[in-house]
Formats: C-alpha cells, structure tokens, sequence
C-alpha cells in the first residue's frame, strides 16, 4: 500500500517574487501532486492580508482532502497563521505542541494520528508537521522538545511516524544529529525548496521510523509552483513495509 505525502510552506498563499495574494495557485500546486496528506506550513486564518480567509477550510475542499486539522501558531492583530494538516483519511488525537523558545517567535508542532484503510484493516500513522526557528541553538531545542512530548515518546519504535514541514535548516544537517539518533531516516537526500523561484537551499525536510519505507522523493517544480509562495512544495512516496 503506498500513500503520497506533501510538505509545503504556502507562504500564506502570498506570491514569492510578485507578493501577490492568490490563494488559487497554492490549490492549483497541491491539486497538481495529489497527496494523500499535506503538510502545510503558514496558514493564515481570517488575516487582512488574505482577505480574512479561512484557508485551511478553503483549501480542504479545493483540493479534495477533507479531514483536517490545524494549529494557531503566531497571533496577529486580527486573526492568526500557523500549521495544518489535509487529509484524504480520517485524522484523530490532534495535539499541539509549542516549540517557542523565547524571547524568539512563536514556533509549533501540530501532530496528529491518521487512520489509512488498507485492505480489510487500517493502518495508524502519527504525522508532525512542523516549522522550525531561525538558529541552529533553536532548532536543536525545539527537536529534542518535540521528540520528549508525550505524543510522540510514547509511540512504539515500531509505528510509523513521520516529521515533515520547513525546517529552516539552510545547510540540510539539522536531521543528522538529533533525529537520526533518535532511529529516524530521512525520505531522501536534501532538496532545494527555497526560494521558489530560484531554489538553493533545503529549508522543507521529511523524516519517518517505524514499518514504513520512503520509496521516492521529489520537489514539485511547476511554473505555478515557483510562483505561488516562497517555497516549492516536497512530495514523498511512503509504503508500508509490514501487512
């Protein structure tokens, strides 16, 4: 059974290079992939400069991935962005997980179990998307944090367990220390994601343990994509490795 996963920073559906607000393109990339899951990073939710939009509602039934959850990271005078996840299969136990480091700004995690069928049973997954702080001393902190919180340290070295979003790691090394250690494999080598329109750094990761296994991974370059937000959008093609 394979199921594909997107990791994406929408950038609030706001334009890399025109800083245009066109929440249309952002459907149009994720429609382009079609993931099973996706994992989206900044996610406005009823913000001026996206028109008020609720994109987490807008996007889930543009796109065809109805099950949803999401995460208020960062407040705003009016309203508020943050994570969020779409889903083509139920998605239950929801829980954030703050990763501020302060004084810094506000970072989260949003984990969440999803409940894929697969033939006559259904297979549990723990997805944690995540975006990550500016400095490498932050980041460090805020893995390790995530690893300890109880939504994840009590799971099985057995059950599949993915973390994907914007790392903010500019030199794509983030993953080997903390999370390798911790029985993690990476979904494939670092990609450039960002900036979208001339793309150089590996800022959107994906990590996963557990009986699954990374069969193929891409970065979604369309000219709508690199146009879009500031960050291209990373495909992962997961199967399970255990019936």
């Amino acid at each position: 059974m394979h199921f594909r996963l997107l990791t994406y920073n929408i950038h609030k559906g706001i334009g890399g290079v025109d800083r245009r607000y066109d929440l249309g393109r952002i459907v149009q990339t994720i429609a382009h992939y079609a993931p099973d899951v996706a994992l989206l990073q900044e996610v406005d939710d009823g913000a001026p400069r996206s028109r008020r939009h609720v994109q987490v509602e807008l996007l889930a039934e543009a796109v065809g991935l109805p099950h949803v959850a999401f995460q208020r990271t960062v407040s705003l005078q009016i309203g508020c962005y943050g994570n969020a996840v779409l889903s083509r299969f139920p998605l239950d136990e929801a829980v954030d997980v703050d990763l501020t480091l302060r004084p810094k700004k506000r970072r989260g995690a949003l984990v969440a179990r999803l409940r894929m069928p697969v033939g006559e049973h259904t297979k549990s997954i723990t997805l944690a998307n995540l975006h990550l702080g500016l400095s490498g001393i932050e980041r460090q902190w805020q893995l390790r944090r995530l690893l300890r919180a109880e939504s994840l340290s009590s799971l099985r070295q057995r059950t599949p367990l993915v973390i994907g979003g914007d790392f903010n790691d500019m030199w794509g090394m983030l993953g080997r220390g903390t999370l390798v250690r911790a029985g993690f494999a990476a979904s494939g080598a670092p990609a450039a994601t960002f900036p979208a329109a001339m793309p150089l750094r590996p800022l959107d990761r994906v990590f996963y343990r557990g009986d699954l296994c990374a069969v193929h991974q891409f970065v979604g370059r369309t000219d709508v994509a690199r146009q879009a937000s500031d960050h291209l959008p990373l495909v992962v093609e997961f199967e399970f490795t255990r019936k």
